[in-house]
């Protein structure tokens, strides 16, 4: 079992969700994983003014800046009980991915752009998609135990996936979610299809 240091209370394990132009994909799985979560994200208030321990956000490598999730993606994340609310697309910086302490990208290219921006953060630099396929096979008894908060459990997985990289064999292709902009209903059900479950499944591993 991984010790668990725990979080400052002021401090949230802060989750950055990459795509390209952050209107479709990233904030997709930013209202997605912070409500499988119980996360807080940009614009959400927290109960009390309490600081949340877990923060999903996103951004763009070639973001629409300060436009919002578009119409057909957010009739997607309605449908699964998210909330696609207030959300305005943003650019990628390099200050964001050093707060990060996990950061999910929604191709390779992005994650090969996310890298290049800070090196440094290689480690906790996944495809959602890859992530979701290495925590997958993670030993439930390698993971802090009943008294560990699910941000704990977050923070655990990190390094934990990091590890298992190229252990396993798979197709380099599988680790991508396609991007719906510009396509029709088809393509937007398609990318959900893939990124939807990747979610699901990080959830599912973190509140174990």
């Amino acid at each position: 079992m991984v010790p668990v240091r725990p979080l400052p209370p002021d401090e949230p394990f802060r989750v950055l969700v990459v795509c390209t132009g952050n209107i479709c994909r990233s904030p997709a799985v930013e209202r997605l994983l912070a409500a499988g979560l119980g996360a807080a994200y940009r614009g959400r208030d927290t109960a009390g003014g309490l600081a949340p321990a877990i923060e999903v956000g996103s951004a763009g490598t070639g973001a629409m800046v300060g436009q919002p999730m578009t119409d057909q993606m957010a009739a997607l994340v309605t449908a699964q009980g998210a909330s696609a609310d207030g959300f305005q697309a943003r650019q990628l910086a390099p200050g964001q991915i050093r707060q990060a302490g996990l950061v999910l990208a929604m191709t390779r290219q992005h994650r090969s752009r996310i890298v290049e921006l800070l090196p440094a953060a290689v480690r906790r630099t996944f495809t959602l998609r890859e992530l979701a396929r290495l925590v997958d096979d993670i030993d439930p008894a390698t993971l802090p135990g009943a008294n560990a908060t699910t941000a704990d459990r977050l923070r655990a997985l990190v390094p934990l996936a990091a590890a298992a990289r190229g252990l396993t064999a798979h197709r380099p292709a599988d680790d991508d979610v396609v991007d719906p902009y510009h396509g029709d209903a088809a393509l937007y059900r398609k990318s959900f299809g893939q990124l939807l479950p990747a979610v699901e499944t990080i959830v599912t591993v973190a509140r174990r």
